[in-house]
């Protein structure tokens, strides 16, 4: 904003700046104020195009910081307005556009932006996801050839990898599928730093630290949140929305807050961090009816505003035994999918961040493994507290499969809740594209399709006691 008066400048640094420190904080409600106070700023305030497009965008890149990507979008779309040439305007749309459900429009915008920014491997991974690619409507002869200019750069080789590995699969090609995802995964996981002993190591501390059933009394009061986790890419996108169809429930997304609330509990009463091992030990005598409402502190003021809100963050399944503890009240959902059928899901997938375990066939069969033993010490230990929901199943008779998770969670039935592609919420997840188009069962069979190379992977559950092909 350096065309304003200089008064103007302070505040908007200010204000920008508040709502930083707030985010840091989770606190939501003081962010959200922040960016507002800066989109009044901005409409009170002239200068050239550019300098305005750049402060649009920045109020937009805030918005999708709180997840509220319809806001986004609307100040993309004026930073667009004002500097149409900007090829990051252009991105930063494609991907609100994305998590709003406009496949077409997102698909567009990244049509556009590679033409201006042709190096940019990200983007062709995120247009190649957005839609079954066809034999006469493809991108795979413009990736080949992004691919071939990539020159051993591995962090324009492996979204490139990625995104060929999923049109090749689009078209059935499942060899020329396979081969770019396990070179794309072999490549991202030799430039990852990942030690899978330290989480595996983690999950039996955790046993081991909350060994027994909680206590019958103490906790926060709220039954507002209902947990749905497991291990990712197992359908809980689909479970998410569909309750988040329920007039009584509001779908939260994927929220950090519990762990993160767990964390700055054990640091606060300790001083500062501590290794991982001690964190786990200490997590299991903390004042758990205060952890419980800090955790609703920071997921407001999203949350709140109807009886229910679901939290489908999966790894939130290292955490049952304290949500036992500091949320009594509340539900958990453990969505379930076949061992193979899971695992081949996970591992066709480039993260942007999280799950280092799934890029390594092994140390993905390890980490599930890990899952399953902890997972069965809470079914053990938390006994009718876990709410199980086999995804294949649920493809199976998907009204029959709503009808009873409404009644495990005490909510009367309505019928809309089926019509989940209709749901015009955002989905910022892996599965943003997938929940937009009708149910299909594909994918709980895709895997056979590359069952020799994922023998190896078989072998290590089946050593485990997992029968992987279940």
């Amino acid at each position: 904003m350096s065309a304003t008066p200089p008064n103007l400048i302070a505040h908007w640094a200010a204000h920008h700046q508040a709502a930083l420190a707030a985010l840091a904080n989770r606190d939501l409600a003081a962010a959200a104020a922040a960016v507002r106070e800066l989109s009044t700023l901005f409409d009170a305030t002239q200068g050239p195009a550019p300098v305005r497009a750049r402060a649009a965008a920045e109020i937009g890149d805030l918005w999708v910081l709180l997840l509220d990507y319809a806001a986004a979008h609307a100040c993309y779309e004026r930073a667009l307005s004002l500097a149409p040439q900007e090829p990051r305007y252009r991105f930063n749309r494609a991907s609100v556009r994305r998590f709003l459900g406009d496949l077409a429009g997102a698909e567009r915008d990244y049509d556009e932006y590679l033409k201006r920014a042709p190096a940019d491997a990200q983007a062709y991974l995120n247009r190649s996801e957005l839609r079954p690619q066809r034999a006469a409507d493809n991108h795979i002869a413009q990736l080949e050839e992004a691919l071939g200019k990539a020159h051993g750069n591995w962090q324009q080789e492996v979204p490139l990898r990625y995104a060929l590995a999923k049109e090749y699969e689009d078209l059935q090609d499942w060899q020329r599928s396979w081969q770019n995802l396990h070179a794309g995964a072999q490549l991202r996981r030799r430039n990852l730093q990942y030690d899978l002993a330290a989480d595996l190591k983690a999950m039996d501390q955790i046993r081991a630290a909350f060994a027994a059933a909680p206590a019958a009394t103490g906790g926060s009061s709220s039954g507002e949140p209902i947990f749905i986790l497991g291990m990712p890419r197992t359908g809980s996108t689909l479970i998410d929305r569909i309750l988040g169809g329920h007039s009584q429930v509001f779908s939260a997304g994927e929220l950090p807050d519990f762990g993160a609330a767990v964390v700055a509990a054990v640091q606060r009463r300790q001083g500062g961090a501590l290794p991982r091992t001690q964190l786990i030990n200490e997590s299991a005598t903390l004042d758990f009816a205060a952890l419980g409402d800090e955790y609703l502190r920071r997921t407001r003021p999203r949350t709140g505003h109807t009886p229910f809100f679901t939290d489908k963050l999966p790894l939130n399944f290292l955490y049952c035994g304290l949500i036992a503890r500091a949320l009594p009240r509340a539900r958990m959902i453990h969505v379930r999918r076949g061992p193979l059928a899971t695992c081949y899901s996970l591992y066709k997938v480039l993260f942007d961040r999280g799950y280092p375990f799934s890029y390594d066939l092994a140390e993905l069969a390890d980490y599930y493994a890990g899952y399953r033993r902890l997972m069965a010490h809470w079914e053990e230990v938390l006994p009718g507290r876990l709410i199980a929901v086999e995804y294949g199943e649920f493809l199976a008779a998907p009204e029959a499969g709503a009808r009873r998770l409404c009644t495990a969670l005490g909510l009367p039935w309505e019928p809309g809740i089926l019509e989940f592609e209709r749901n015009a919420a955002p989905v910022a997840t892996a599965s943003a594209a997938q929940v937009r188009r009708p149910l299909y069962a594909q994918s709980l069979t895709l895997w056979r399709h590359y069952a020799r190379e994922l023998e190896p992977l078989a072998t290590r559950l089946r050593a485990a006691g997992i029968a992987a092909e279940s």
